[in-house]
């Protein structure tokens, strides 16, 4: 991937070359005041990383933790 670093200045002035290369190379990174403010990636990307797998259910089932000795008390 082919990442660039942005000013919030140069990311106004070029928000869609911006998006374009956000498509075509990978995470487009914007600063401001010399800091990582914000990085630009496509949509494709988002829903590959931010997709869940399995549900709640599943997570607790398959947790090292599942037959842990617990002490519950009530106060």
């Amino acid at each position: 991937m082919d990442s660039e670093v942005w000013t919030v200045v140069e990311a106004k002035a070029k928000f869609s070359e911006i998006i374009d290369k956000a498509q075509s190379k990978g995470p487009q990174t914007v600063t401001k005041n010399g800091r990582i403010a914000v990085v630009i990636v496509s949509a494709e990307e988002w829903e590959r990383k931010s997709k869940r797998v399995g549900n709640l259910a599943e997570f607790f089932a398959h947790s090292p933790l599942r037959n842990a000795p617990m002490k519950i008390t009530r106060n």
